[in-house]
């Protein structure tokens, strides 16, 4: 009875740790069994995660470490950033190549171009007449038209934006003028400008005006009539006047839509401009074109190609970086 009051609880741990002991010896026992028979199944995915820590802890901190994640994945941006656009201008040259052999050299390689090329930027501001001035000239003159044709339709364009998306009544006025007049070519209004303003310089400005003023005034106006109704609410019970409400609510909801018109309508009167001078003529790239044309000088028809290229590139990358800066997180993406 002593022994059972005394001992036997010192004694039960005794029996416990002997049960535990044995519990481990068995659970020892079994483990080398079930890691043979892991290592035996060919169905278990475990089995090579628990047989090779010592291999995996001395192969993985290098690749793994953050500083080598960071290099590869700054190498595999650096190649798919490079490499894809190196790979289409090297394909486009070597069609540019196989189009001139077979013309026999009728059309100008990119090796003769090249050093018409270095020869025509070597002087781009040269004058020696009224129609003979260096690129330089003929690209400033068009964006000059550019400038003013744009930024008329922009004074014009996107007020109007506004009132139409703001009044459903204007709306449905000039929803089918606008439908009406927008898909007409830009070169049809040329010839109204010549009519009107008597004179090649003021139609070439009237061309970019009425063709770039479209993209302006659409975009503007789904801005404004996408506004959520309950801004217009919350400004209908506060009593704002429409100069309020259209420039503590619909300017800052507006805006992506109106610079994303912006940069349509930039674009739109870059390609007219081209087309306008051609048939306009004085100076402007356009013109230097058509005169390169008379001229059969087929080298600068082609340098003047990439620069009007690269000049609508560099408007385009310009107007994007603008509505990026001024456009919402998810708007952007």
């Amino acid at each position: 009875m002593v022994s059972a009051v005394f001992h036997t609880p010192l004694e039960a741990p005794a029996s416990g740790s002997a049960s535990a002991h044995t519990a481990i010896k068995a659970t020892t026992s079994i483990a080398p069994s079930a890691l043979s028979m892991s290592t035996t199944s060919p169905n278990e995915s475990k089995a090579p995660q628990a047989a090779t820590p010592a291999v995996r802890a001395a192969t993985t901190p290098a690749a793994t470490s953050p500083a080598g994640r960071d290099m590869a994945a700054w190498s595999r941006n650096f190649w798919m950033a490079v490499l894809p656009p190196a790979c289409g201008i090297a394909l486009l040259l070597a069609i540019w190549s196989m189009v001139s052999a077979s013309t026999g050299k009728s059309i100008p390689g990119p090796v003769e171009t090249w050093g018409q090329a270095v020869e025509v930027f070597s002087n781009p501001f040269y004058r020696n007449g009224p129609n003979d001035q260096g690129v330089g000239w003929n690209v400033l003159m068009s964006l000059q038209r550019v400038a003013v044709g744009f930024g008329m339709a922009a004074l014009v364009g996107i007020p109007a934006g506004f009132v139409i998306g703001r009044f459903t009544f204007l709306s449905r006025m000039f929803n089918p003028l606008i439908s009406l007049l927008r898909p007409v070519s830009p070169l049809a209004w040329l010839p109204i400008g010549l009519l009107v303003f008597k004179g090649a310089n003021p139609a070439a400005i009237w061309t970019i005006f009425i063709c770039s003023i479209w993209p302006m005034i659409i975009n503007t106006a789904v801005g404004v009539q996408r506004v959520p109704q309950d801004y217009m609410n919350v400004a209908r019970v506060l009593q704002l006047s429409e100069w309020k409400i259209a420039t503590k609510i619909l300017f800052p909801a507006v805006l992506p839509y109106m610079l994303t018109g912006v940069r349509l309508a930039v674009g739109t009167a870059w390609l007219v401009i081209v087309a306008a001078e051609m048939l306009t003529g004085g100076v402007g790239i356009g013109f230097w074109v058509w005169d390169e044309w008379n001229n059969l000088n087929v080298k600068n028809i082609i340098i003047a190609i990439f620069v009007i290229g690269i000049v609508g590139l560099l408007l385009e990358f310009a107007l994007i970086k603008l509505a990026t800066a001024f456009t919402f997180e998810e708007v952007k993406s």
